[in-house]
């Protein structure tokens, strides 16, 4: 695709509740509706028996199968002055049972931009306190998971042996320095 492609009009194919097909020029993507856009948490566990990270595994539709992910969710998909720190608190609690005693917004990233104009804003969650379950909303079926940062290598690939998608934010986990 050239620069001149993205100076065409956009043009919407088709829109949904959360989500809008999108064509310029030549090029069609996916973004998501009303502007909404997505809050990605690394919640680090600094507690008495060491560092662990939480992560939860759902069932992704799209890909037929449960998915290893940090936790995350929409920004203003209920609220739409909603602000993206107001969300990561939220979905992270929601998520996982852990409330951030204090959030860092670490940027933003778009996860694959060559057919999705999706963004996310990743927060690192500090000073985490648990207060229940966690789970999700009703329906949502998440399953928690407490893992110790020196065995992420070993679970993720465990993990992948037992059939599970592995989410791409993952590698944050892997090598890029990030929980340092």
């Amino acid at each position: 695709m050239s620069e001149q492609d993205g100076a065409s009009p956009e043009e919407i194919m088709w829109e949904g509740r959360f989500i809008t097909a999108k064509r310029r020029g030549r090029w069609e993507y996916v973004g998501r509706a009303r502007g909404i856009h997505a809050a990605v948490i690394l919640a680090v566990d600094e507690a008495a028996d060491g560092r662990h990270v939480l992560l939860v595994d759902q069932y992704r539709v799209p890909l037929g199968r449960r998915c290893i992910e940090l936790p995350a969710g929409l920004v203003g998909d209920h609220d739409e002055g909603e602000e993206a720190v107001l969300a990561a608190t939220r979905e992270l609690e929601e998520e996982t049972g852990y409330l951030s005693g204090r959030m860092e917004a670490l940027g933003e990233f778009f996860s694959s931009p060559g057919m999705v104009s999706e963004s996310f804003t990743l927060f690192r969650a500090h000073d985490l306190m648990k207060t229940g379950d966690g789970g999700g909303v009703e329906g949502e079926d998440i399953r928690v998971h407490r893992v110790p940062l020196d065995r992420i290598q070993d679970r993720i690939a465990a993990w992948r042996t037992e059939g599970f998608a592995i989410d791409v934010k993952l590698l944050l986990l892997l090598g890029a320095g990030i929980v340092g």
